[in-house]
């Protein structure tokens, strides 16, 4: 089959078509012919050699697809084959076929096609189980994201509102804020012109703040909270290390945690999987949420997809077009 892999650790140019052996479904697993793949932030980090696959992992790139049931191992039941799914992957998505626990798997939604089905499982399943799992993010809550025009952005945007929350984005021009407030945001901060803390502040505070930057942010975020808030971390794009007064965590009653999805268990990404069935997928079906998709490329153009996930013009998700 084939497949783009990283010749080495560098900039997008080390990506490169290759030919791989297919994939074989073992015990609880299915294979998928991918259709589209879909492109995010952990696979530009494992392409510069900052985010290695987990043991037993492949080693291509790509930790999200869709596509149709090409094989199914001893085990499972639900799927058969020429199902169409979308999947979280432990890794392999760059790829014609990828195996993948069938527990991770889902029905791609109806009336969603396969493109926009690509998009769903890596940001679904990170802001599902951050916002809502560990965030325990409620109605007439006050919500605040960061980096609202990301993928992982506009999703939660979405879902937050969806679910009745008051939900506020940060984003870095006016135009990436409009995009906010079309999704869902009352209002959107302008990082650039606005202080989010002092924005947040004038509303009382942010009961949940979803984090991806960081570096400087953290001691901000802390102190844009209302009592009792949370924050929760999912990446570290200015960094993991700054220096925080822990006596205000501690006096306004402050939980700050954080989680990344990749390294979980097999069978708590399986739950993750069951809460969106049960909760989101009928929402998307619906069409009251919907991913945002900024580009597409075929998989031979894999660095242009890179260059273009790591610019800072685009807005909600890359995908890749693999098979027919």
């Amino acid at each position: 089959m084939r497949a783009v892999e990283i010749t080495k650790p560098g900039g997008p140019e080390v990506l490169a078509l290759c030919e791989r052996a297919m994939p074989v479904a073992r015990l609880g697993e299915i294979v998928i012919r991918v259709a589209y793949a879909g492109v995010n932030r952990p696979d530009a980090l494992q392409r510069a050699g900052a985010y290695a696959p987990p043991p037993g992992a492949s080693d291509l790139p790509g930790l999200e697809c869709s596509g149709v049931v090409a094989a199914v191992g001893p085990g499972v039941s639900r799927w058969k084959l020429g199902d169409e799914v979308c999947a979280l992957l432990p890794g392999g998505g760059y790829a014609e076929y990828v195996a993948t626990p069938a527990a991770h798997a889902l029905p791609v939604p109806k009336g969603v096609d396969l493109r926009a089905a690509a998009c769903l499982p890596e940001t679904f399943f990170t802001v599902w189980t951050n916002v809502f799992m560990r965030g325990g993010l409620k109605a007439g809550e006050r919500f605040l994201v960061h980096g609202g025009t990301s993928g992982i952005g506009t999703t939660a945007i979405q879902l937050a509102r969806a679910f009745g929350a008051r939900v506020f984005a940060s984003a870095g021009s006016a135009e990436k804020c409009a995009v906010c407030v079309y999704l869902g945001a009352e209002r959107a901060i302008n990082y650039r012109d606005e202080d989010f803390v002092t924005v947040m502040k004038g509303e009382g505070g942010a009961d949940l703040i979803l984090d991806m930057v960081g570096g400087s942010y953290l001691p901000r975020n802390v102190r844009a909270l209302a009592d009792d808030g949370r924050l929760v971390q999912i990446a570290f794009l200015e960094g993991p290390k700054v220096e925080l007064n822990f006596a205000e965590v501690m006096m306004r009653r402050l939980t700050i945690t954080g989680s990344t999805l990749r390294p979980q268990s097999e069978l708590a990404k399986a739950r993750i999987a069951e809460g969106l069935e049960a909760k989101v997928w009928p929402l998307l079906a619906a069409g009251n949420v919907a991913p945002v998709i900024d580009s597409e490329f075929p998989l031979a153009e894999a660095a242009a997809a890179h260059r273009r996930l790591e610019s800072a013009g685009h807005v909600g998700k890359v995908v890749m077009k693999v098979g027919a």
